[in-house]
């Protein structure tokens, strides 16, 4: 029987500089649930400013930060923004969200080009 493995380690390209001046690179983010998608809609802030979804939906889904002790969205606003974008590509990897893309090369021009390829199944 195969697993499903739920969590994925990162590092982050910059960091998190926490309240102390420490700075948090390496975390861990696991696979969104249908809450995780759900209930941020009903977030007062979200309603107000739709584009603080992804704020409240990283502070879900990213387990571990460095060593800090809880990941809230105050933590996910502290972020410098390579930081925030690279967690935003993470998560819709990590759930499926984004075409794989593969370089492939021409039989006739040797070129590369990219392609996006549907999963298998898909």
């Amino acid at each position: 029987m195969s697993t499903l493995s739920t969590e994925i380690g990162f590092e982050l390209p910059k960091g998190y500089v926490g309240k102390d001046g420490s700075l948090h690179r390496a975390g861990v983010m696991r696979l969104a649930t249908a809450a995780d998608e759900i209930y941020p809609l009903k977030d007062p802030r979200v309603r107000n400013w739709p584009a603080y979804l992804i704020v409240i939906l990283l502070s879900r889904v990213v387990v571990k930060l460095g060593a800090l002790e809880e990941i809230n969205a105050g933590v996910i606003e502290g972020l410098f923004s390579e930081d925030l974008a690279y967690l935003q590509d993470l998560y819709n990897q990590v759930n499926g969200l984004t075409p794989r893309v593969v370089t492939v090369e021409c039989p006739h021009c040797g070129r590369g080009h990219q392609v996006e390829v549907e999963p298998l199944g898909g």
